[in-house]
């Protein structure tokens, strides 16, 4: 079965209606897609994790439901989102693990679908005990083994020997349900388990550099511990050197499914003269009789044993840091291609200011400052009457929208944004004579570019003649005055003219 199920999509849309952003992304990293968990999914939960807002238990409890699932894919992806969260989310998380008393209760899971399913299901077994073991060994110690600070000064060799003694062994066990996962090459048969082996691989790096480490302070302090202390020391030794084999055996693996060798660390045992000379010291405190051995000879012993794991612990520090370095670089080449996304999201963005909008444009490298036109202010006195007027019939072409008919009997705009009421048309004479309207209120006029710079007022105060004087070949803007005074003037002489005729 590949790709995401029915029961997938319907899950995840149950958690959008609730709005459980944390539940929906569990459900997307634990898919019945035969995959590891997406990178994406594992980013998103890693980083809620670190956020104070987001509920621990919640997110804990929710990949606990998830192993619940019948579908062995299902429950190995919960397993790995689990892992990769105790290794790279925030230490709060682990530390809620560890004060549950019951994890994963998984020992007896066995998925019957099929053939695949039963072979996965026994890896799944083991892979919920190495993550019970990691979650109890943090709540013993209260700190993450594959986390802690390693070297000279490190935790592991700078304890005492008492808790030393005590330590120890707890690393051994989550070492041993590590290797206890014990799978061959041809069995790491798709992503699922593969993801699983890739972080089972990483901690077991880390986790036998501090083991390794604490090893080594045990042997420095041996010679002069108690009897007790002595044989509790000589038994953890023994057993590290089973440990050392079967690490190696592990790592082997590792190198036959494609790991590059410069990731696997080398491991140097400590001379086979050493366990000898351990036993002998022991021997020796319980009275056991023993061939004499010279504190030099032991101290050479003893120094060439240490530094021999020294040289391991330094190849196990050296593909660590190898390992930070890549993760460093990847997380750079990540936030360089959002950058660059960033980037070319804003350069196909629209300007808001362009040259034809804006009153101030850039044009060959300088910027053009002329001010803009003020509407509202008084015209400078040095350019006379003829300049105001000049300038606002400049302007009228521009701000003096069409005349509505006056047959509409809408209010009409002028270029000054205010309205006038036209009157009724007037009816035609019983002459049948026809009155061009648009041309004498200057409908048709508005089209052309000429205007009467001694008219301000557009036309209104010029008064018309009578339409049955009007020549029908003389054109109507001719029979109005061009000055209100010699038209008063030119009225009145007529009327003289004919009352004298009345008169006569």
């Amino acid at each position: 079965m590949s790709g995401q199920s029915i029961t997938d999509r319907i899950t995840a849309a149950q958690h959008s209606v609730t709005g459980s952003a944390v539940s929906k992304t569990v459900c997307k990293a634990t898919t019945h897609e035969i995959m590891g968990p997406k990178k994406k999914h594992l980013d998103y939960l890693i980083h809620c994790t670190n956020e104070m807002n987001v509920n621990i238990p919640q997110l804990a409890d929710s990949l606990f439901e998830r192993t619940t699932n019948t579908s062995w894919v299902v429950v190995f992806k919960s397993l790995i989102t689990t892992h990769h969260l105790m290794v790279y989310g925030n230490e709060r998380f682990v530390q809620y693990l560890a004060s549950r008393n019951t994890l994963f209760n998984l020992s007896n899971f066995l998925d019957k679908s099929g053939l695949q399913g039963y072979d996965m299901s026994t890896f799944i077994r083991r892979y919920s005990r190495y993550l019970n073991e990691k979650a109890v060994s943090y709540r013993q110690v209260a700190f993450d083994f594959t986390k802690v600070k390693r070297g000279v000064d490190g935790i592991m060799r700078t304890m005492n020997t008492e808790k030393l003694l005590k330590t120890v062994p707890i690393i051994q066990n989550q070492m041993d349900a590590l290797l206890d996962f014990n799978v061959n090459a041809n069995e790491l048969t798709n992503g699922v388990i593969n993801a699983a082996f890739m972080l089972l691989f990483k901690d077991s790096i880390r986790l036998f550099a501090a083991y390794n480490e604490g090893i080594i302070n045990l042997l420095e302090k041996y010679f002069d511990m108690k009897k007790t202390q002595c044989k509790e020391g000589l038994d953890i030794y023994k057993k590290f050197l089973t440990r050392m084999t079967r690490i190696s055996e592990f790592l082997k693996v590792a190198e036959q499914v494609g790991i590059d060798r410069g990731d696997i660390p080398d491991l140097s045992q400590a001379p086979s003269s050493l366990l000898e000379a351990l036993e002998q010291h022991l021997a020796s405190l319980e009275g056991k009789k023993v061939k004499d051995s010279t504190a030099a000879s032991r101290a050479s012993t003893l120094s060439n044993a240490v530094s021999s794991l020294a040289s391991t612990g330094m190849s196990f520090t050296k593909v660590d840091e190898r390992e930070k370095q890549a993760a460093l670089e990847e997380e750079q080449a990540r936030l360089k291609a959002l950058k660059e996304q960033r980037l070319k999201e804003l350069s196909k963005r629209p300007s808001f200011a362009t040259t034809d909008t804006s009153p101030i444009t850039t044009t060959g490298g300088t910027i053009n400052t002329a001010p803009a036109i003020d509407l509202f202010s008084t015209p400078s006195c040095s350019n006379g009457a003829v300049k105001m007027e000049s300038d606002l019939f400049d302007l009228q072409s521009t701000f003096q929208p069409p005349m509505q008919s006056a047959s509409s009997g809408l209010p009409v705009a002028t270029a000054w944004a205010g309205y006038s009421t036209p009157q009724p048309p007037a009816q035609p004479p019983a002459g049948g004579l026809q009155v061009d309207f648009e041309s004498v209120f200057g409908a048709k006029a508005t089209g052309s570019n000429s205007h009467n710079v001694d008219d301000i007022a557009g036309g209104i105060l010029k008064p018309t003649l009578a339409g049955s004087n009007l020549p029908s070949n003389q054109q109507p803007e001719k029979l109005v005055s061009d000055d209100l005074d010699s038209s008063l003037a030119n009225l009145v002489g007529n009327l003289g003219i004919g009352n004298g005729t009345m008169k006569k």
